[in-house]
């Protein structure tokens, strides 16, 4: 399995650095490993504000507020060589806010953000109780392959 990810840094709040572009990486591999997947998949992952991910917030989803991450799962063909799976958008200040919040690294958070979008964009979600237990089973799954607790 290859796993390539498309990175846009459109942000100033938090450095993103070599090793979490490695860590993106190895989360979104585990989350497909973790599913059974296997081939060749293209993710996006773009970093940016509050403002920003409010403006698509209510742009795609029609929710005026701030949010920390928003997935847009691609309907890509299956047969293809490279299967895109889509765009994860992560909005740093609430990395920050939230490791703050929740006592976890930024690094922690960051890529619990990552393991729950690619969730979504293979076809998890969390709209009613079942589906919800469901996600969060395997994002414990997934944060425990990782080693990442705190």
């Amino acid at each position: 399995m290859t796993v390539n990810i498309l990175y846009d840094d459109r942000q100033d709040e938090m450095e993103i650095s070599d090793e979490n572009i490695e860590d993106i990486e190895k989360t979104v591999t585990v989350c497909l490993e973790t599913e059974g997947l296997d081939g060749d998949f293209e993710v996006s992952v773009s970093f940016v504000t509050n403002e920003e991910i409010r403006e698509l917030n209510k742009q795609y989803r029609n929710v005026d507020s701030e949010t920390d991450v928003l997935s847009f799962p691609m309907d890509d063909d299956e047969d293809a060589e490279i299967i895109m799976l889509g765009d994860i958008v992560l909005s740093t200040e609430k990395i920050i806010e939230q490791a703050a919040e929740f006592g976890h690294s930024l690094e922690r958070e960051m890529l619990y953000l990552v393991a729950h979008s690619t969730l979504h964009l293979i076809g998890y979600d969390h709209m009613d109780d079942d589906e919800k237990q469901e996600m969060r089973q395997r994002e414990k799954e997934i944060m425990k392959e990782l080693q990442l607790f705190k």
